[in-house]
């Protein structure tokens, strides 16, 4: 979503420049003054025009938001790079004219629908709001959920409603002042090639947006608001795959839940899924209901620490079994458990995901419900935990670019083709998908398949902290790091990529002291050996900007500017055998790894730091 483009944009502003003088910063200002139809955003670009802030004019019009392979994401604002009700509207009826050409024949019937979901961020109601009100007036029939909604039933109601589009209005776990907008296609899952371009090039086209008024829509049919019947029908789809609903109703009172939606829209799937599981869930009432400022948390992203304070001290105090968290739009899921001293452990998205794929395939193996050629789907840099768990269970793993939509894409692959059958997809960043019937990562679903989980190894005496620490005694010891630099404004973009570049063109030979074996370069479908580069093989992955390294001894280095925020990132994914199955050589083992990521951290802190 991040990328930048130099095609004119829909409004007649170049997507980006590299200056301007005073006059052509004003000239776009009252451009979009002019088209701007929401007061409260054309106001403020009128106040900053009429005290001449030109520092903050040239951030908001320096260039044009893009519609990107995502949608779109940014600051909500008045101005042309921001967030608004009229970058919205043209990239709906950009949408809108895709999917007419997509489906002709529905298109002549009037049969076409989309579905509009929205979580707690600001201005919500606008934003969704004029996109139910374009695609009605483009003869696409608009189906409104009345509330906040989580992103992962969007999904389940565009393939239950049989609609071909879909948007969400969310930013996931982003900082408080940004809102996007994410499309979906008929499968439920977000947009891919051919179609993501195909969408781009339509939006960048748009010359008129066509618009109808919210309760004529209403009246006449072609906007219709739902709520209750979808909600009830995607909480019975959580609970019919679940693999042990009697264990559950036998031990449910004896597991104590401490939940959070960080102040977003989980907390009526949750609690109701758990809750009619016979669990004991204790929201954590300051973090209840949906609110777009996010005021008890600076992220609110489970992925971190600091989200999950409140929980964990809640958690404290009332001697939970576990905690467990999901981000504004609840699509990922992250958890904290009791170790033996009664402090709190946050688990990690490779480590949860772990858990989930051992517990899905144990499960399914017993119940005589794997299905032929099974398979599971990861991202290329979620860590190859588990890969040795599909080994194990003889389950094929396949690997797609970051970004749960290739795992949904692959899904459809699997399907169209015959060839396999999806058992789970998961990524690092606490995206799980343990259903079929959903095409996105889904936070409340990943919870109902963790709580059982949780009551089944309770069952056997053990903590899923401890089966966990069995998995590494089992298959290695595997650590994992992630690190990330911000780089924003006019300069950001420039810079990220001269780090990816000089990456290219120097290599690395070593990480961490250990000797780099493979480097695979995916902008340029190719990997190869660094002492004989010549030798290239060719990798099937859509180019993407990506450079992975692979060392001696099965640790994983990957590098790769963010898709969603100004910011580069780099993932460390490591593995160190463990000698026996005792708790010292585990001990070891853990050690070992620490002491191998701190080295390859303070090598990648440095790359960054030198960046200009």
């Amino acid at each position: 979503m991040s990328a930048l483009d130099t095609k004119p944009a829909a409004t007649g502003f170049p997507m980006r420049f590299s200056s301007m003088d005073e006059k052509e910063i004003l000239s776009r200002a009252q451009q979009y003054i002019a088209e701007e139809k929401d007061e409260k955003f054309r106001k403020e670009v009128e106040e900053l025009v009429s005290k001449k802030n030109m520092e903050e004019l040239e951030d908001r019009f320096y260039q044009s938001l893009e519609f990107g392979t995502g949608g779109l994401r940014g600051i909500m604002g008045g101005g042309t790079n921001r967030m608004n009700t009229l970058n919205i509207s043209k990239a709906t009826q950009g949408l809108a004219n895709y999917i007419i050409k997509a489906f002709p024949e529905e298109a002549k019937k009037g049969t076409l629908s989309a579905c509009i979901a929205y979580d707690s961020r600001h201005n919500h109601d606008k934003f969704s709001d004029i996109t139910a009100r374009v695609f009605a007036a483009n003869g696409i029939k608009a189906y409104l959920f009345t509330g906040m909604r989580p992103t992962p039933e969007l999904s389940f109601a565009i393939r239950m409603l049989g609609c071909k589009t879909g948007v969400v209005v969310t930013a996931s776990h982003n900082p408080p002042k940004y809102n996007g907008y994410k499309a979906y296609w008929a499968d439920g899952a977000q947009v891919v090639e051919p179609h993501d371009k195909g969408i781009i090039d339509e939006v960048n086209a748009v010359k008129e947006v066509k618009l109808i008024d919210r309760e004529e829509g209403i009246k006449s049919g072609k906007i219709v608001l739902i709520d209750k019947d979808v909600d009830e029908k995607f909480q019975s789809m959580i609970k019919a795959n679940l693999y042990r609903p009697e264990l559950i109703r036998e031990k449910a009172s004896s597991v104590k839940v401490v939940y959070t939606p960080l102040h977003g829209t989980g907390a009526m799937h949750v609690e109701k899924v758990l809750g009619d599981l016979g669990l004991n869930v204790i929201t954590v009432p300051e973090q209840r209901e949906g609110n777009g400022d996010f005021p008890t948390v600076e992220k609110p992203n489970p992925e971190e620490a600091p989200a999950l304070k409140m929980a964990v001290e809640l958690a404290k105090k009332e001697k939970a079994d576990v905690v467990m968290a999901t981000d504004p739009d609840a699509d990922r899921f992250g958890t904290a458990f009791p170790d033996k001293n009664g402090n709190y452990v946050l688990v990690s998205g490779n480590q949860m995901g772990a858990l989930l794929a051992d517990y899905v395939l144990l499960s399914k193996k017993e119940f005589n419900k794997m299905p032929k050629n099974p398979a599971l789907i990861r991202s290329i840099v979620t860590s190859p935990f588990v890969d040795f768990i599909s080994k194990k269970y003889g389950v094929a793993l396949d690997e797609v670019l970051t970004g749960f939509k290739w795992i949904a894409y692959l899904e459809g692959e699997y399907e169209k083709a015959g060839n396999k059958n999806y058992v789970f997809g998961l990524e690092e960043s606490y995206g799980y998908l343990v259903e079929t019937e959903v095409r996105d990562k889904d936070g409340v679903s990943a919870a109902a398949m963790c709580a059982e989980m949780t009551l089944y190894w309770a069952s056997k005496g053990k903590s899923l902290l401890e089966h966990l620490n069995d998995m590494y005694m089992e298959y290695g010891y595997f650590e994992d790091r992630a690190i990330s630099k911000y780089f924003e404004g006019i300069k950001g973009p420039g810079i990220m990529q001269g780090i990816m570049t000089k990456l290219r063109s120097e290599g690395l030979k070593t990480l961490g002291g250990k000797k780099v074996l493979k480097i695979r370069d995916i902008q340029q479908s190719i990997e190869f050996n660094p002492e004989n580069p010549s030798a290239k093989t060719d990798v099937k992955f859509p180019k993407s900007n990506v450079l992975q390294f692979f060392l001696e001894g099965g640790t994983i280095v990957s590098a790769r500017p963010s898709g969603t925020e100004p910011k580069i990132k780099f993932y460390i994914n490591s593995r160190v055998p463990v000698a026996q199955q005792t708790e010292q050589a585990l001990d070891a083992a853990k050690k070992d790894a620490g002491v191998l990521c701190d080295a390859i951290s303070a090598e990648i802190k440095a790359i960054l730091d030198a960046a200009k």
